[in-house]
């Protein structure tokens, strides 16, 4: 492996693993607020005790986001230190108010998980909310950085040189609210599906059901909307690709040809060296009107680019072929849910609950599907239309070993994570069967 190669390997496995902590990490400190507030109104000891074990859940996951985020910030430096170079001062503040952000998310989860029996009950709930929110914040940032890196603004650029550099116009860039909403939609459908589909599995089980339940109303209630929102965003952010990165978007359809009425391609495989796909279900018109709403309007087809600056076909198209293929599984499982809690026989149906728990991993293999579109799709570019990856590439040889190294760190994070989530879920019996202490709450 060359150290090109294991550079954007170490780079792909950190932000793969680091995803899934700070979606988690995201959204999950609702799913808490949301539980506590339900105890606090109906003093439903059940509520106390789900509040209680989901808080445990978003403190593992808060460590290990922030173990895994401290390597990605020290990995951008040392694998890529002609980028940073070049964009640090240009697309740093994001990161510098992410910092901001993860420090009170740290002094606010503090304060929730040693506030039991101290704090006012609400000034306790508050707390829990802070710990979404600066959450939440600290990922629209991040992604707010990343949207720089496919939509560059806040500099001049000639020669080489970056000059009149405007912080606020860089982080406040032309993709930075399609990617955020986009983002923040895909990190809560995916929670909500694989916290719902543990506690699925659990009531299929039959422990606990009435405490599984209530978790699972909760948390399906977030994924699904969120489900059902999501095409709308995804809608937006393809027109906006349209525009922008019309490679990426002819990669992600696997579109070699400029053409009006451009086909939708459903599945196939993509062949870059005739230029054709196989095997494709085509549905005329419909990619002209997703990309600008009209059937006969033409699309930019990857023949409009030299090959040195396509993105990689068939890895883009696949994966977004995967992401829209689940997304619309898991709409599909929305309204089943909205339709069957709307006639009040949601838990009379078997099978409705095996498919949520079916569908427990399935959010953040659409999530990693994205994030494999947004960042393949982009190559060969690390800053679009700006800077080559190859040119960002840090000469220090040996980088193999670092990949090889990161690897192994990544896969005992996960398996820690694995046995302390593992260990909690066994404790829930335990923790319901517990009195509730009332002396202050």
């Amino acid at each position: 492996m060359d150290d090109f190669l294991a550079a954007r390997s170490q780079m792909a496995l950190s932000l793969g693993f680091h995803i899934i902590y700070a979606c988690i990490g995201m959204v999950m400190p609702f799913f808490m607020a949301v539980s506590h507030y339900k105890w606090i109104k109906s003093k439903d000891d059940r509520y106390r005790q789900l509040t209680k074990a989901w808080s445990k859940g978003v403190a593992i996951f808060f460590a290990t986001g922030a173990v895994s985020g401290t390597m990605l910030s020290f990995e951008l430096g040392l694998l890529w230190p002609e980028f940073m170079k070049h964009a640090g001062p240009i697309f740093g503040m994001p990161f510098s108010l992410e910092g901001t952000a993860f420090f009170i998310e740290a002094i606010a989860l503090g304060f929730y998980l040693y506030g039991w029996n101290r704090f006012n009950p609400w000034f306790h709930w508050f707390t829990g909310v802070v710990v979404g929110v600066s959450g939440l914040a600290s990922g629209i940032l991040v992604v707010s950085a990343n949207a720089w890196m496919n939509s560059p603004a806040g500099f001049d650029f000639d020669n080489g040189t970056y000059s009149n550099i405007d912080p606020i116009a860089a982080m406040f860039n032309d993709a930075w609210l399609f990617q955020s909403i986009h983002m923040t939609l895909a990190a809560i459908a995916a929670t909500g599906f694989a916290v719902a589909g543990v506690h699925a599995f659990m009531i299929l089980k039959k422990k606990n059901v009435d405490f599984h339940t209530r978790a699972f109303k909760i948390a399906a209630s977030f994924g699904t909307i969120a489900a059902l929102l999501q095409p709308i965003s995804g809608d937006l952010s393809a027109k906006d690709i349209a525009v922008r990165q019309p490679a990426k978007l002819a990669a992600m359809e696997a579109h070699f040809h400029t053409s009006e009425k451009a086909p939708l391609i459903i599945g196939g495989i993509p062949n870059e060296e005739t230029e054709t796909i196989d095997y494709a279900i085509e549905l005329p018109g419909m990619l002209s009107f997703l990309a600008h709403g009209d059937f006969d309007q033409e699309v930019t087809g990857l023949d409009k680019f030299a090959k040195e600056d396509r993105p990689p076909v068939l890895v883009t198209h696949f994966a977004f072929q995967i992401m829209v293929g689940i997304g619309m599984f898991m709409m599909l499982l929305a309204v089943i849910f909205f339709l069957s809690y709307w006639k009040k026989q949601w838990l009379d149906r078997r099978w409705f609950v095996k498919l949520f728990a079916l569908a427990t991993p399935l959010g953040f293999i659409a999530v990693e599907a994205g994030w494999t579109v947004t960042e393949v799709g982009r190559q060969p570019w690390i800053i679009h239309n700006v800077m080559r990856t190859a040119d960002a590439v840090t000469p220090m040889p040996g980088i193999a070993y670092s990949f090889y190294i990161f690897t192994a760190i990544y896969l005992s994070l996960t398996v820690v994570v694995i046995f302390l989530l593992n260990r909690q879920i066994k404790m829930v019996p335990l923790l319901y069967d517990q009195p509730e202490d009332k002396s202050n709450h």
